[in-house]
């Protein structure tokens, strides 16, 4: 008898923090400004990540270390991989970077994702970031963002199904599909559907409207809530 696939969450924050390790400070010298901006880290991103997987019991992986020291969200050949401010540094440095900091996060997530499947378990990869509500003079018309690759059905079903549970239980909050980037473009998600087949693995990246973010207090805690609720709701 064929067991029982079942689902397996795993969480990930690629741009938690905007901390910068002491041996690369020197690198960072002037750039307080862009470190503390959107550029630097997905404010609250983090904090939905461990809300996330503490309610859909996952686990949960997490960086603190700023982007601009190498994007963990980036694919290795990707333009921007490396910042103003790393793009310059030595040779050696860049590649300390890519295997002190890149490579051990990208490969662990990928790794356990390889050893679910292996059990016949089906991954859904939630990719937890947030963006600014403003960008280049452009308000952003959303609060939540799901981002998916709309030629495998498995991440379609899914996210129609969370944008119909946040509808349910939050039907004043503004969700949007592919909003305000694509699925497809590059990041993390995408280059682990290159390595798992759509059956199996089901890449989503999670956007938060940073504003919910800078509001804080009561209604910032509730919107966590929710986004988790809704998302446990659909495999229930």
């Amino acid at each position: 008898m064929t067991p029982r696939i079942t689902n397996r969450f795993v969480i990930t924050c690629e741009h938690g923090g905007n901390r910068v390790p002491h041996a690369y400070r020197k690198l960072f010298k002037g750039q307080a400004r862009p470190l503390k901006s959107h550029r630097g880290w997905d404010a609250g991103a983090l904090d939905i990540a461990q809300d996330l997987a503490e309610t859909l019991n996952a686990p949960l992986f997490a960086s603190t270390v700023t982007r601009l020291l190498v994007d963990l969200n980036r694919s290795i050949e990707h333009s921007h991989i490396y910042s103003e401010a790393t793009r310059g540094a030595p040779d050696s440095v860049r590649r300390e970077l890519l295997t002190e900091h890149y490579l051990p996060y990208r490969n662990a997530v990928e790794n356990l994702i390889a050893e679910l499947i292996r059990r016949e378990h089906r991954v859904i990869h939630i990719s937890a970031h947030s963006f600014t509500p403003e960008l280049k003079g452009k308000k952003r018309n959303a609060d939540v963002g799901l981002l998916y690759d709309p030629g495998r059905d498995g991440e379609v079903i899914f996210c129609n199904h969370w944008h119909k549970a946040f509808k349910k239980l939050t039907p004043d909050l503004r969700v949007r599909r592919n909003y305000p980037y694509t699925g497809k473009a590059d990041g993390f998600t995408t280059y682990l559907r290159t390595c798992f087949p759509p059956d199996s693995y089901l890449g989503i990246e999670l956007e938060i409207n940073q504003k919910h973010v800078k509001t804080g207090g009561k209604a910032w805690s509730a919107l966590r809530e929710q986004v988790a609720a809704a998302a446990a709701s659909v495999i229930e």
